[in-house]
């Protein structure tokens, strides 16, 4: 091992170990790599930085525009909507009819994206069908996931690894290379899902889920356990609080007590404004520990006025309605915190609670960072809530699509889709020029504004793609990939063509769990290639196969955005995906294996 391949080595394991521990940010783990890949020399300034301009960047970021396109316009909503309602009420064919439905959607355009239009849809169905939101929403992110990989411009894996064979010389994979055996798995997981998966999948009642306040406003109160912490209390004539305005009176931040509403002279205000004063005799109503209220009652001159605690129907009225919210996986939240952001004043709305990882979170909101998944449980008014259904950053539950949809606008986006399409698959264009075509006729025919589209486009994904490339060209040329990869042949090799298939699926998916597929895709090609070298395989049938093993279902709720867009909705825990996510990955291991050398035979 020379010192080269040992420290290209070094800064690979660093940095998966800072994708699973999540120290970092994703995106600037990846320019820390980049970074120090240049000021060692391992690359040139040249190489370092060539991945900005790859064409699979430029690709990745036009499928996001043209999908976004898909959304803004209505077209995928539309589709989607309509397919699963012909599916009736039946479990099988619900979660038969949802798994295609997302496949095929997953196939044109993001899987993250397809699976949030999806949501609010599968959540309502689930209600008026009375069957479980958590026997569905997994087949939903699963069905994306493995839909995903029918086509070239399925997932951004796909795409990288095709960029990187051309860059190595070999002939890259074409649109529909993919598509058997992805159609194949998926064909095998809806089964799988039908037969095994629905079973194994928990069967939490409805009212134990995360539904809207529309649907049942008692069964949110149970879930959020709001019941024990909602208080009213009285300003008491002497109170220091009297002629303070709420931010002026500081009750949150010594108290960690939230006012949401007034009533005044028996007229409720409720989700107050920060700038409203407060008044002798003013009835409070507020959230918050019952040690809280009583430390309240002690020291600021208030009183409990009522000791049946409140309900949750006394937070809202016509004006004022109480919805809930997932954070969308590419949402610029991620990582921030309520009072960093300034919640309430960006957004004109009040977070009750947060649901996450299969419980509640009502106290120290204002400085806990949030999560892709997180569901937050709003007080606010009407208008606010309406604002917030066309913002990429969240999912509202249960909400129609937003009035701002360009319905007219939708038989354009299906043509720029057509258009953006068949010239890849003739083979006119390179499918970089084709989506940047697509991207640009999206806004210029008014699909999208300039602002959406730049919004629509995941840039930390951006910026992990492009500043991984180089790592991929530094084991390359320091002859790290080869290393590695003569230890995988070492290892299985000599066991013949079909064990070191086997090895490898196995290596990828297990590794696919703590890293981003896109970083996982820049890391085993290269070793994918060198292992093909060392024992004569064709190494397009191992790319296939490594491809496929970076896309299939997965094990855990982190190892996938769509996976984790669920978790909330689903009142889903982390054993609820091992439980099916692993033999779910057998079974596609083994349908893949099997049906692998009927399109790419083992040898070249």
């Amino acid at each position: 091992m020379t010192i080269e391949i040992a420290l290209v080595l070094a800064i690979l394991v660093g940095a998966i170990i800072l994708f699973v521990t999540e120290w970092l940010r994703m995106d600037l783990v990846a320019l820390l790599v980049l970074l120090i890949l240049t000021l060692t020399g391992l690359v040139t300034p040249t190489q370092a930085f060539s991945g900005f301009s790859s064409p699979a960047v430029l690709t990745v970021g036009a499928i996001f525009v043209v999908s976004n396109g898909l959304l803004r316009t209505g077209v995928a909503n539309a589709i989607g909507d309509r397919i699963l309602r012909l599916a009736g009420t039946s479990e099988v064919w619900l979660i038969v009819t949802i798994m295609a439905t997302v496949g095929l959607m997953s196939s044109v355009m993001n899987n993250i994206g397809a699976t949030a239009v999806l949501l609010p849809v599968v959540i309502s169905i689930a209600r008026q069908t009375k069957i479980s939101p958590s026997k569905l929403l997994i087949p939903l992110s699963t069905g994306s996931l493995l839909g995903g990989v029918a086509t070239l411009i399925g997932t951004p894996p796909n795409i990288l690894v095709a960029d990187m064979m051309q860059q190595r010389g070999l002939v890259p994979f074409s649109f529909f290379d993919f598509t058997p055996l992805g159609l194949l798995g998926l064909g095998a997981g809806i089964a799988f899902m039908v037969l095994v998966g629905r079973h194994l999948l928990p069967d939490r009642p409805l009212e134990d889920k995360l539904v809207t306040l529309q649907a049942l406003q008692r069964q949110i109160a149970e879930l959020y356990q709001l019941r024990e912490r909602l208080f009213e209390m009285r300003v008491l004539p002497h109170s220091p609080l009297v002629g303070k305005t709420i931010a002026e009176s500081h009750f949150g931040q010594r108290l960690g007590l939230t006012i949401l509403g007034i009533i005044r002279n028996r007229e409720p205000k409720l989700a107050p404004s920060k700038e409203e004063r407060l008044l002798a005799d003013d009835l409070l109503l507020v959230e918050g520990k019952v040690e809280d209220v009583l430390d309240a009652q002690r020291a600021q001159g208030v009183e409990v006025e009522r000791e049946v605690p409140l309900d949750i129907q006394d937070l809202q009225s016509e004006e004022i309605g109480v919805v809930e919210a997932v954070l969308s996986p590419r949402s610029s939240l991620v990582g921030r915190t309520l009072a960093g952001i300034n919640f309430r004043d960006r957004f004109g709305l009040t977070v009750l609670a947060i649901w996450r990882e299969g419980r509640p979170r009502r106290t120290g909101l204002a400085n806990l960072p949030l999560r892709f998944g997180d569901a937050l449980l709003l007080q606010g008014p009407w208008d606010k809530i309406r604002l917030l259904q066309s913002d990429p950053d969240f999912v509202i539950l249960g909400a129609r699509e937003p009035e701002r949809v360009r319905t007219k606008r939708a038989p354009l986006a299906v043509a720029i889709l057509l258009l953006t399409l068949a010239p890849v698959v003739l083979g006119w264009l390179p499918i970089a020029t084709a989506g940047l075509m697509g991207a640009c006729l999206m806004v210029l025919l008014r699909c999208l504004t300039m602002e959406e589209a730049m919004e629509s486009i995941d840039w930390p994904s951006i910026l992990l793609i492009a500043g991984m490339l180089p790592l991929g060209t530094a084991m390359q040329m320091t002859g790290a990939a080869r290393f590695l990869a003569d230890l995988v042949v070492e290892a299985v090799g000599h066991q013949g063509p079909f064990a070191l298939l086997t090895g490898l699926f196995i290596f990828t998916a297990l590794l696919a769990e703590i890293m981003p597929n896109p970083a996982m895709a820049v890391l085993i090609v290269p070793i994918a290639i060198g292992a093909a070298q060392g024992t004569g395989i064709n190494p397009r049938a191992l790319l296939m196969a490594v491809t496929i093993a970076i896309n299939r279902g997965s094990i855990t709720p982190m190892s996938h955005p769509a996976h984790a867009l669920v978790m909330g909705p689903g009142n889903y825990h982390f054993p609820d995906y091992f439980k099916v996510g692993l033999p779910l990955t057998l079974v596609i291991m083994v349908v893949t294996l099997l049906a692998l050398p009927f399109f790419f035979p083992l040898t070249p």
